[in-house]
């Protein structure tokens, strides 16, 4: 019968000793070879009457070794269910010489792992935590740009031969040039459709009585101001805040010149945008549009406040870890993933152990507020989510019948898909912490304009990577 003895190697870290006995592991390995003699094809004997001295001597070994690896795995097991031992990832085998394993001559053998302990903690009170809700000012002016930019997408198209006008649209492509205007080697090349009006009043001047076909050269950071080249940049794959990616020169090769007609303010815009008929009036219309800019700035005024509430339980709950365990598994792990190619150097793991702990330290808190809270994941809110990000591919379109049953078919599709199912199912708990974390919270509430809360936002990320 196995025993199973442990010892404390460091702080929540454990030693543990599996040793069987022969009864623990021999029946099953008789039985194995038995099963394998029934199997075996071996040339110059009929299936199922090779000599069981052959198949020992040929197969014995490493069915030996299986079956005892076997029953050490089994008892280490039953041992960690038993004792409901919260543990970090597996157990790591410690140093054991495999060629003790000695099929003409079984005996006990031992098995040493060590393990790396879940720690006991207690959340930071988030009743008194420093957290401020941002509200944001709505201004007409962001509504007018929100509904000149429905008018612009909803508007009629027509082809033109010559760029004459702010409401041209051009179709381009970006070719990255040296300073002499050469095409760059592997450089940048990327097709994008703009309004003339993007660009800057010097570059528009240049652009003016172009053809399909002409072109001309620019540096970004001079041909587009700060708004459009940041989108721009992202769209080329570049940073708009690094100097060297402002300072690029590219070749604007035009393809296609249109003019956009704006599509006018009437009840055919407003049905074609809320098929379910409450908009009728231009009032009606901004106030919706008022509403949908207000629901969009309140998710991300909300998204802000997670982001406090993650740092301040990250920062403020105090856990201890079994780093010398953690240590020793990432670079166990570094080795089976990188197969043949060198492990992480203990440089490497030294650089990322802050970021990794800091995760693992959000995964126990999640964990803790998930058992202490009973929060739970219901598969008809599993429905629902996958239902939500089919509409939101459909652009947020939902058909007014959500039975019809192709909605059904992908919806089943997609539970029948574990990884799906299983981001699904973490994403959805996740809310769900957050969502209880929200209600111990006593946020102060502050007004700022849109342009303040997204610098504030963009500072804060940049100070966290």
């Amino acid at each position: 019968m196995a025993t199973i003895t442990k010892e404390p190697i460091g702080q929540l870290h454990e030693k543990i000793s599996v040793k069987i006995d022969k009864a623990d592991y021999l029946p099953s390995f008789e039985k194995s070879l038995k099963e394998y003699s029934k199997k075996a094809s071996i040339q110059g004997f009929r299936p199922g009457k090779v000599p069981a001295g052959l198949i020992k001597k040929m197969y014995g070994p490493s069915l030996f070794t299986d079956e005892v690896l076997k029953s050490v795995d089994k008892e280490l097991i039953n041992h960690l269910q038993t004792e409901k031992a919260e543990i970090f990832a597996q157990p790591l085998p410690l140093d054991t010489d495999l060629a003790k394993l000695d099929i003409n001559n079984p005996s006990d053998y031992t098995f040493d792992f060590e393990i790396g302990l879940k720690p006991e903690f207690e959340l930071a009170d988030l009743s008194k935590a420093d957290i401020t809700g941002y509200n944001i000012d709505i201004t007409d002016e962001m509504i007018n740009e929100e509904i000149d930019r429905l008018q612009n997408r909803y508007g009629n198209m027509t082809d033109k031969d010559v760029v004459d006008g702010s409401n041209n649209v051009l179709n381009v492509t970006f070719v990255e040039v040296d300073a002499d205007g050469n095409e760059v080697a592997d450089g940048l090349k990327k097709e994008n459709s703009l309004l003339l009006s993007y660009f800057t009043e010097a570059i528009q001047k240049e652009l003016n009585g172009k053809k399909v076909g002409d072109s001309i050269n620019i540096v970004l950071a001079d041909a587009f101001e700060d708004k459009e080249l940041e989108f721009i940049a992202a769209d080329l794959g570049l940073n708009k805040d690094e100097e060297a990616d402002k300072k690029k020169a590219f070749k604007l090769n035009i393809s296609k010149i249109s003019e956009l007609e704006k599509k006018e303010l009437n009840e055919e815009l407003f049905t074609q945008l809320y098929p379910e008929g409450d908009v009728k009036t231009e009032e009606e219309f901004r106030a919706k549009i008022k509403d949908q800019i207000f629901n969009y700035w309140a998710s991300q005024s909300r998204n802000q406040i997670q982001d406090q509430i993650f740092h301040k339980l990250v920062d403020n709950t105090n856990i201890e870890f079994p780093e010398a365990f953690l240590r020793k598994w990432l670079v166990t792990q570094s080795a089976q993933e990188q197969g043949e190619q060198p492990a992480k150097t203990e440089e490497q793991i030294d650089t990322e152990m802050p970021t990794f702990l800091n995760q693992l330290k959000w995964t126990l808190i999640s964990e803790k507020v998930v058992k202490d809270q009973g929060v739970e994941v219901k598969p008809e809110e599993l429905r629902a989510f996958a239902q939500a990000q089919l509409f939101s591919y459909m652009g947020g379109m939902m058909p007014n019948d959500t039975e019809q049953p192709w909605v059904n078919d992908y919806i089943d599709r997609m539970m029948k898909d574990r990884k799906y199912v299983e981001d699904a199912y973490n994403r959805i708990q996740s809310e769900k912490v957050f969502e209880w974390a929200e209600t111990q919270i006593k946020p102060t509430s502050k007004q700022v304009n849109a342009e303040e809360f997204t610098k504030m936002v963009n500072e804060h990320q940049h100070a966290h990577h």
